[in-house]
Order: structure tokens, then C-alpha cells, then sequence
């Protein structure tokens, strides 16, 4: 034992670490974990195992044993001085055979342990929880016949020789001992953790391991007279207070009735006072979903919620998770003025967690370049090329500098590990990732562990983001921790899926079970909330309605035929579609006033645009997802300063403004427009986009457009037959819901909807499973349509199965066994991993650079090194050029792109596939011309068939 190395010297700092020190390395690391970063929830389920309330020494001795298995041959020989002493002390193996096969050490240890906490008399069911969180310590968890030593070495890599058994034995005897147990029998718990449990304490067990091997402050003890814990502890201690870890805000005491007041300087709003009563009326941590009309107010409920959940049920922090990454910014901003009330030092907590947070202003102020000796330095991989990704890698935070007083740890932000963050916001792909089997998906588990767990705007996952959304949500109602859905408002089937999907967790039953579902009342009201639980012996609700805090708006409703069928031209080249636009416009805007143009692709926005800034110039604005980072960052802000709440109006708002956007407009774009122009889309998308109209009070607004009014364009009714629809808006949606969603705006058309009174009847009217709902002579059309939406939608769904965290019929399985066999590529990038949630062709980003007899450019205009250098000043500038490329580039961008040759050595740009545009602004990509245009974003021409 006294011999055995854990840590090879160029591991470990220049000297070998011996195995019992990196075991009491990390078990000190795990102690301070529980002392100051697991939520009071997580200590309280964990004492509640350990039996007397010995969590803390359970916990810290499940993360120490964790390189059990590399008291083995398998693992000893792999370093030749480390191997010598061994083989000096008498313990010998046969060199040809433990060089031909291999035994991973975690999967040796997982083995190992079964039969020494077999043969100490451990109970089968703790033996089959324990064993995998060793095994599965590198990421992954095998089945016991992958763990197991290779048939034809067997009884070599675990060592046949005399003295190999013994000194294992008297390294597990003596890590125990010294953990604080009389033996290893006395370490059984005495209960076993729900799967869910277990999967977020294995996170845990990794976290605990990474940090014990970072080498900066962990370096090699060789001298077995100088293994203590205690050293450990000094040493843990050190590291931790240099790494800036801490957790969230501990214990909260439940706030009074004047929350509200003191957190946002309002008095609550009908239906935010009903969620507070709800949430604080339920008999155990559960699922709350809120149903509200945009601008009601629902974020702020959600806030408060949790909140108040987080005091009855001891959680520790929030993950609040937003559908787009131009969503997470301004929720980042709520989500730190929130916590700052809550308490002035926590703010510094707040992660923002999505692929473009260097370009927020905010994020940017927070940063600052710590001390050399304060970076974390990884392990890049596990000894001798068994890979674990322990560094950061490129694009990950370790470039970013991190100050520990006004950002989260550094350490916190790298790969894989965001979510370990106290206090999180980003998109909902966070969850969703969690929900994937894929290495080391227990530390995204582990990080949603204690939290309060807030979704914004779940109407927009489709049927394939819905079933990681349902898978994610089983797991967090098994391990009891409380959600927080939001939208404007749920199709009844879907609210049922995931009322369901929680309820299954929480029960422990296989699957989504609809009775559980149906077992709840449908609201009667619009705003309500619905919220369930389980307290173990049944299942418990509440569902209330209320009044909005405002008026009914009276919409308009017009329709603009538009010959979809055909590309049909005015004379002077101009789509008929966008000449009856501007002809519209030019009517209604005649007095002035502000209009929203939502096109569903692109290539219609931009072409609109360019017809409408023909006739009105510098008062339209463009908006979509292939604008470069900058130029996207700077008009989002510029449309909310200029369209946005009265109070947050820069020079105040323009007498005239057109804005033409893509779905962009659909979510958290909190801008008032006097008149709305819309494709047709979804109906639940169509309110969603009618949202941004007439949105706030006292503003003044022209005689012609002061009136709500949308005009649903994109399609052309006829009396005889089915509308014609855009081939490319049924691409997207299918033809199904826009031919349910065209005859609720056919059939209003002159007329009005009372928003939100009518929202959520429009919505179930058009998901909702009555046949027929649409004129008798398009019942035809529609019966087809509904088959193949259906046809589709199981399809989807079924494409989401290979990728999901459980395989169907294995979620009542009590342990982590084999829970990545079969499972979809290990080590998958952010780019790969948004493709397998969204059921999305993946597309790449590339970073647009102008290439000329003077060299490279920035997208800006300024000027790089002779081979792109970019230096610090310049940095802002190359990145703002970054733009996604449509999904049909994604192959010739990956085969011809790659980064510039200055940009190889750079943390931020090593891994960045560079676009060089030529002097006019062109580059060719594979049989595609494409073109940046400071107006119009990225132009792609199509090739010439």
C-alpha cells in the first residue's frame, strides 16, 4: 500500500502522488463540498442515507474511493518510476500481459469493491448503488460485464501475485479508518438514493475528483511517512479559498407577504399574488406551471417562487433557462438584480451560460484577468491517455479570467461543468443536455442538484425538444427538485405530458402515465397556474385561476391574400407579396406610427426589407439570425431602446419605424408595436408574435394604427378550396396546424379576438384533437395533413429515443448500471449537442474576416497580424464577425474552413473556422456565393442548376 502512486510527477506538480494521498486529497475536497457548497436538501437526503446524521462522512468517503481501482496492475505499470518502486516492494505482475490488455481503473475499482463490501457483509442493494458511482467516476457507467477484467488476463490486471489483495485490503482499511468509520462494514448506508440522487452524487464525485487533481495545489506526496488527511485538509483548504468556490444562499427564511414590494418595488399583480399563494400551499417540492399573457409578469412570479420554494425546501440556488441566447441576456440583468436584493454579495454568483456571453456588455464588465497562480489547471487527460476532459477546452472560460468577486469561480465555468455554477442563467439546452446520454452527463445532474429549476417560454419545444424536456423533468421530480415551467400558454395535451412526466419521477413509475395527468383539473381561468407534487404517499394539486392585471386588447384581424403558389413579380421585379406590403404600409403609416413585419425564413425578410427601405429609407430596421454577433447585438438593443417600454426609450420613440424580423420577434422581444404584419404561423406562435403589439400603456400612437390590428399574410384563401400555404413556412410547420390556424383567421378576418381572454381557446381549438375544425370543403385537405402530422410527430419523437438519458422501459431501474451502454458519441461539441436537442440540421459559426493586398481584417475594418493575430484590443472586433451559417453549408464549411494561422495558439479562436471575404465582400463555400452586406447580414446565392 505505502508504495501504490495515484498521480504520476508530470501529474502531479514534479512528484508522484501516492494513491492513499489522492484518496485523502479528495475526501478533504468532498468535506468542503458539504460544508460549503451542497444545498441544505442535498446534506438533509444524504443524512437521511447515512443513518445519525453521517452524510458528511458518508459523502466525503464516497468520493475518496473513487481510484480504488488503481491498486491494480493494470493501472501500476503504467508509469515506469512508479512502477519500479512497486515492483521493488514485491508486488510483480507479468509485463507482456498487462501491456496487451487494458482495464480502465474506474471500471477495476467498481468491480473490486463489490467483492470486499460483499465479503464485509454490505447489503446486495447498497453494494448495487455504490459500485457504479466508482465505476462510472470517468464519465461513463458500464454494465458489470463490461466493468469486469478481460477474460484472457484474468486474475493479471488485478494482480495474482502475493501481497496485491493484501494491499488493497490495507488501503481501504486504512482510507476508512481515517474518514472517521471503525471499518468498512460500519461505512454502509443505510438506506439506497433514488436514481436520480445517485446520478447527481456521482456529479458530485467527479467535481470532488477534479478538483483533488488539480496540480497547482494538489501537488505529488511520494513519501508514504507524510500521507495524512489532515495534510489533506490544509492543503483542500488552500485550494478551495485560491479557486474562489462557494455555493448559493444556504438556508433563506420564507419571505413575509411584502415580497413583492421589497424585491421589485410593486405591489403583485392578481396572477402573480395567485402563484405566491399557490406555491406557498404546497405540501412538497414539485411542479408549478404558470399560464399568463406576455407582459403579465411571469418571470418576476417565477422569481419570487422560487424563493419561496427554496426556503420550505432548503434548495440552494436557481437555473432559470430561456429559449434563445439573445433571451438569456436581459434575464441575466433581472435574474442579478433579483439575487442582489436578496443578498448584495450573491450577485456575483450569477453564471451566464450560452455560446455568445462574451458579447454582453455585462458579462464583459464582470470580467477581470485573476493572478496567474489563480488559474485552474486540469487534468487534460486521465494517466496515459484514458481521456477525461478535466481542462478547459477551447472556447471554455479558462481563457476568460474569471474574477472570483464579481463572477462565479472560474473553475465553475468551464466545460461541462456551467450548471455546477450556484445561481445559473442560459438557455434551455442546459436541461436539456442534462437529459442526453453522453459522458459525464452527471455533472450537468449534479449542478441542477438543490436548485430551483425555471423554464421561460416552454410552448416553443417542439414535439422533439419536448421529449428531453419530459425526459429531464422525471429525473428532477425523482430527486425532488422543484420546477417552475412558464409560457403564454400550453396546448392542454402538452401542460398534461409534463404535468406527467414530473409526477412518473416523483412516484417512481415507469414512464409518463396519463392517468396521473388526467388525475388533475384542466384551469378554468386565464392567467392560472397548476402545480403538483408527491409527498410519497399520494399525489397532491392545485389549480387556480384569476383575472389579468389589465384589459382585454380588442385585436383586428386582416387578412392579405398573398400568391404563394407561383414567384409572381410586379413589373419592376418586385415580389407581389412584398408590393402589397409596402402598399399596405404606406397607408397605415401615412400619419406615422411603428410596425412589426415578421417573415418566416431569411431570405423573405431580407427581401422585404430591401423593397421597404426602397420607399421608406433609414425608418426600417432588419433583424434576423444570420446578422454577424455584432451587428445583431447592436440592432437587438437598438429596436428595445427605440420600441421598448416607455421608461427604457433612449431619445423617445420614432415617429415612424418599420422592423422586419424573423421568428426572433417571437420570444422575450419586449418591443410595442402600433401594427403588426405576420406570416401566418401556428396559432400559439401567431398570439405569441400579436404579443408585441399595443403592449404598453401610454404611448402615443397615430390615428390609423391606434387600434390593435394584425394582418396575417403568407398565404392565399380561396372560396372554393383549401388556401394556398408557403411551401417554405410548411417546411417548418407543417401543413397541418396552418391549415387549422388559416381558418381562425379566415373566420375572424373583419373581426376581432380578445386577447388574452380568448388565448387559450384559439390554441386548444387548433391542437386540440377535434377533427374537422376547419370549412367542409377543406376537410379533406386537412383529414390528409393530420395524418401526416401525426405520421411525423411519432417519427420525431421516436428520433429522439437513441439520444435520451433512458432507454424506454428502464426508468424504474434502481441504479446507474449500464446506463450509457448503447449510448450516442462521448464527447460531442456545444454544436453537436444543440443538433441532437433540436432536432435541427447542424450548422456551424464561422467568423467572417476580410482578406486584402494589406492582409486581415476584422469584420469591422480593423486591421490583424500578417497571419490574423488578434491582440486583446482587437479581440471584440473578430469575434463580433461571428455568424451561423445555414444548416446546408455545414459539411462544406467543416471540410474547407478552419481557423487562421495566427489564430492557432489563441484560447478564444484556436478552434474558430475563419471566412476570409474577398475585397467585394464575397467568398465562395463549396457551390455557394456568399456575401456580407452591413444591411442585409449574410446573403447566400443558391447555386444555378
Amino acid at each position: 500500500m505505502a508504495v501504490l502512486w495515484g498521480k504520476s510527477a508530470g501529474k502531479a506538480g514534479g512528484r508522484a502522488n501516492l494513491l492513499l494521498q489522492h484518496l485523502f486529497d479528495t475526501a478533504a475536497v468532498a468535506e468542503l463540498i458539504w460544508d460549503h457548497y451542497l444545498a441544505p436538501s442535498v446534506r438533509q437526503m444524504l443524512d437521511g442515507i447515512a443513518g445519525a446524521g453521517g452524510g458528511r462522512r458518508l459523502f466525503a468517503w464516497l468520493c475518496g474511493i473513487h481510484d480504488f481501482g488503481k491498486a491494480t496492475p493494470a493501472f501500476q505499470h503504467m508509469d515506469a518510476a512508479g512502477a519500479a518502486r512497486v515492483l521493488a516492494s514485491g508486488l510483480t505482475w507479468d509485463q507482456r500481459t498487462v501491456e496487451r490488455y487494458r482495464w480502465r481503473h474506474d471500471r477495476a475499482g467498481g468491480v473490486l469493491m463489490r467483492r470486499y463490501l460483499t465479503e464485509v457483509g454490505w447489503l446486495k442493494d447498497s453494494i448495487g448503488w455504490v459500485w457504479p458511482l466508482i465505476a462510472g467516476h470517468h464519465g461513463l457507467f458500464p454494465t458489470l460485464g463490461k466493468a469486469r477484467e478481460p477474460e484472457r488476463a484474468r486474475g493479471q490486471l488485478s494482480g495474482k501475485a502475493a501481497g496485491w489483495d493484501m494491499a488493497r485490503r490495507a488501503l481501504l482499511d486504512a482510507f476508512t479508518r481515517a474518514v472517521g468509520f471503525d471499518d468498512v462494514a460500519e461505512a454502509e448506508p443505510l438506506g439506497s438514493p433514488s436514481r436520480a440522487v445517485q446520478l447527481q452524487l456521482s456529479g458530485f464525485v467527479v467535481m470532488a475528483d477534479w478538483i483533488a487533481s488539480d496540480q497547482r495545489h494538489f501537488e505529488g506526496v511520494d513519501d508514504f511517512e507524510q500521507v495524512s488527511l489532515q495534510g489533506a485538509r490544509a492543503r483542500a483548504e488552500k485550494a478551495w479559498g485560491r479557486l474562489g468556490l462557494r455555493g448559493g444562499w444556504g438556508e433563506l427564511r420564507e419571505p413575509d407577504g411584502n415580497i413583492f414590494q421589497r424585491r421589485f418595488g410593486d405591489d403583485p399583480r392578481p396572477s402573480q399574488a395567485m402563484v405566491v399563494d399557490v406555491v406557498r400551499r404546497m405540501e412538497a417540492p414539485g411542479l408549478v406551471v404558470v399560464e399568463a399573457p406576455m407582459g403579465e409578469g411571469k418571470t418576476k412570479s417565477a422569481l419570487v417562487a422560487a424563493e419561496i420554494l427554496a426556503a420550505r425546501w432548503g434548495t440552494d440556488g436557481v437555473f432559470v433557462g430561456m429559449p434563445t441566447q439573445a433571451t438569456c441576456d436581459p434575464m441575466f440583468t433581472n435574474v442579478r438584480s433579483w439575487v442582489e436584493a436578496i443578498s448584495p454579495s450573491l450577485a456575483s454568483q450569477v453564471a451566464l451560460l450560452h455560446g455568445k456571453r462574451m458579447f454582453n456588455k455585462q458579462w464583459q464588465d464582470l470580467l477581470e484577468d485573476p493572478a496567474p497562480d489563480d488559474r485552474f489547471i486540469g487534468v487534460a487527460e486521465d494517466e496515459f491517455g484514458l481521456a477525461d476532459p478535466y481542462a478547459m477546452s477551447g472556447g471554455s472560460c479558462c481563457s476568460e479570467a474569471v474574477a472570483e468577486r464579481h463572477v462565479p469561480a472560474e473553475w465553475f465555468l468551464g466545460a461541462k461543468r456551467g450548471l455546477l455554477s450556484p445561481i445559473v442563467v442560459g438557455t434551455i439546452d442546459q436541461l436539456l443536455f442534462a437529459a442526453t446520454r453522453t459522458k459525464h452527463v452527471m455533472l450537468r445532474m449534479a449542478g441542477l442538484a438543490g436548485k430551483v429549476v425555471i423554464l421561460d417560454e416552454v410552448h416553443a419545444a417542439d414535439v422533439y425538444m419536448s421529449q428531453f424536456l419530459v425526459e429531464g423533468l422525471r429525473w428532477l421530480g425523482q430527486a425532488q427538485v422543484p420546477v417552475v415551467l412558464l409560457s403564454a400558454t400550453l396546448p392542454p395535451t402538452q401542460r398534461r405530458e409534463l404535468v406527467a412526466a414530473y409526477l412518473a419521477g416523483a412516484t417512481d413509475h415507469e414512464g409518463t402515465d396519463a392517468s396521473m395527468a388526467h388525475a388533475v383539473p384542466e384551469p378554468t381561468g386565464y392567467p392560472n397556474v397548476t402545480a403538483v407534487w408527491s409527498t410519497g404517499a399520494s399525489i397532491g394539486h392545485l389549480v387556480e385561476s384569476c383575472r389579468s392585471w389589465r384589459e382585454n386588447l380588442q385585436v383586428g384581424v386582416e387578412v392579405l391574400p398573398e400568391p404563394v403558389s407561383s414567384p409572381a413579380s410586379t413589373d419592376g421585379g418586385v415580389h407581389a407579396g412584398d408590393a402589397q406590403v409596402l402598399s399596405l404600409l404606406r397607408e397605415r403609416l401615412a400619419e406615422g406610427g411603428c410596425a412589426l413585419v415578421i417573415r418566416n425564413t431569411v431570405l423573405r425578410a431580407q427581401d422585404t426589407f430591401n423593397v421597404l427601405r426602397a420607399e421608406f429609407g433609414d425608418e426600417v430596421r432588419l433583424l434576423h439570425g444570420r446578422l454577424s454577433a455584432s451587428d445583431r447585438a447592436d440592432r437587438t438593443e437598438e429596436c428595445l431602446r427605440a420600441l421598448g417600454p416607455p421608461q427604457q426609450q433612449g431619445s423617445g420613440r420614432p415617429a415612424r419605424r418599420i422592423v422586419v424580423a424573423t421568428q426572433l420577434a417571437e420570444q422575450s422581444f419586449d418591443v410595442d408595436a402600433d401594427l403588426l404584419v405576420t406570416d401566418l404561423a401556428p396559432m400559439d406562435l401567431l398570439l405569441q408574435r400579436i404579443g408585441r403589439t399595443h403592449r404598453h400603456s401610454g404611448v402615443h400612437r397615430p390615428g390609423p394604427v391606434s387600434e390593435p390590428r394584425v394582418i396575417v399574410t403568407g398565404f392565399l384563401p380561396r372560396d372554393d378550396a383549401p388556401p394556398e400555404l408557403s411551401g417554405a413556412a410548411e417546411a417548418i410547420y407543417g401543413r397541418y396546424l396552418l391549415l387549422r390556424t388559416a381558418a381562425k383567421v379566415c373566420a375572424a378576418e373583419g373581426g376581432r379576438w380578445s386577447i388574452p381572454e380568448q388565448v387559450p381557446e384559439l390554441v386548444a381549438d387548433v391542437y386540440g384533437p377535434d377533427q374537422y375544425s376547419v370549412p367542409g370543403n377543406w376537410a379533406e385537405d386537412e383529414r390528409q395533413a393530420r395524418a401526416d402530422w401525426e405520421t411525423r410527430q411519432r417519427a420525431r419523437a421516436e428520433s429522439a429515443e437513441p439520444f435520451l438519458l433512458t432507454r424506454a422501459g428502464e426508468h424504474t431501474r434502481r441504479t446507474l448500471e449500464g446506463l450509457h451502454s448503447g449510448g450516442v458519441s462521448q464527447g460531442l461539441s456545444e454544436e453537436h449537442h444543440q443538433a441532437v436537442v433540436r432536432d435541427g440540421d447542424r450548422s456551424v459559426e464561422v467568423v467572417l474576416v476580410r482578406r486584402d493586398d494589406r492582409g486581415f481584417r476584422a469584420l469591422s475594418g480593423r486591421s490583424l497580424g500578417p497571419q490574423g493575430e488578434a491582440s486583446r484590443d482587437v479581440l471584440e472586433d473578430v469575434l463580433g464577425g461571428t455568424v451561423r451559417l445555414p444548416a446546408r453549408l455545414t459539411e462544406a464549411a467543416e471540410s474547407d474552413l478552419g481557423p487562421l494561422d495566427g489564430w492557432r495558439g489563441h484560447p478564444w479562436l484556436r478552434y474558430s473556422l475563419a471566412l476570409p471575404l474577398d475585397a467585394s465582400g464575397a467568398a465562395r463555400l463549396g457551390d455557394f456565393v456568399l456575401r456580407y452586406d452591413s444591411l442585409l447580414g449574410l446573403v447566400v446565392t443558391e447555386p444555378r442548376r
